[in-house]
């Protein structure tokens, strides 16, 4: 999928704009107290948990994320500047400055592209207004997993805030029931948008603990749509999902 990634960081300032992410701050008052607050406004979203009842596994994407990848960055170049403010203070002189410039080395170099891979429910944005919902997640269980299922499928669990802190987008999720029948490519995403992803299935009986396993980064609706699937859908298959 992504075995290396070569990053080259910038900047958004004055005069340049995201068809994605729009900056405001907002200045109000609460209380008798005045406030001001960051915020980016963006496209409201949808994601799909899909289970295939033909190998009884959810399909999942896995892709890289710029905004993870970043995260993990500056953490590393965090404890890289910790590191070298402990060697500054060290004991051995004669072996301080070479443990310095063995620091300074690390914290120039980025970390695998690996760290900024996430596991996530197929999902996209709501950026197109003439559409329902259900024809918007249709679309991207095709374009992404390559599985075709009609709109009408597709059954609603619940919406939900996302980022209430920064951008305050509302996600609805929906399930997807698919066979091996309904698999019409091998999905992976629009390539014109800038999207590689892989498809990733993890078997019925993995789900839960591939859900609070802590190694592996995944988001929130991950975990949320399985243990949704677990209290409503596992006693229909008869299967455990290893609780």
């Amino acid at each position: 999928m992504l075995n290396r990634c070569i990053p080259s960081l910038s900047v958004c300032g004055d005069g340049i704009e995201s068809n994605y992410l729009k900056p405001f701050r907002l200045l109000y008052n609460q209380n008798g107290t005045k406030k001001s607050w960051d915020f980016m406004r963006t496209h409201d979203s949808v994601s799909v948990l899909i289970f295939n009842t033909t190998s009884h596994c959810f399909v999942l994407v896995k892709q890289f994320r710029p905004a993870v990848y970043m995260c993990e960055w500056e953490k590393a170049k965090t404890k890289t500047s910790q590191g070298a403010e402990k060697t500054e203070e060290g004991e051995a002189s004669e072996s301080q400055e070479g443990q310095s410039a063995t620091t300074e080395d690390t914290s120039s170099q980025w970390p695998p592209a690996s760290a900024g891979v996430t596991y996530e429910l197929c999902a996209g944005l709501v950026d197109k207004p003439d559409l329902p919902l259900e024809e918007i997640a249709r679309q991207e269980v095709l374009e992404e997993c390559g599985y075709d299922v009609p709109a009408s499928k597709l059954k609603r669990i619940t919406s939900y805030r996302s980022g209430v802190g920064v951008t305050g987008a509302k996600q609805t999720m929906f399930y997807a029931e698919v066979s091996d029948d309904n698999c019409v490519s091998a999905g992976g995403g629009e390539p014109r948008e800038g999207e590689l992803i892989e498809v990733v299935k993890v078997p019925l009986h993995e789900a839960m603990t591939f859900a609070y396993d802590e190694r592996i980064p995944k988001t929130m609706g991950v975990i949320f749509s399985f243990i949704w699937f677990h209290n409503n859908m596992s006693p229909k298959y008869k299967i455990s999902t290893n609780v």
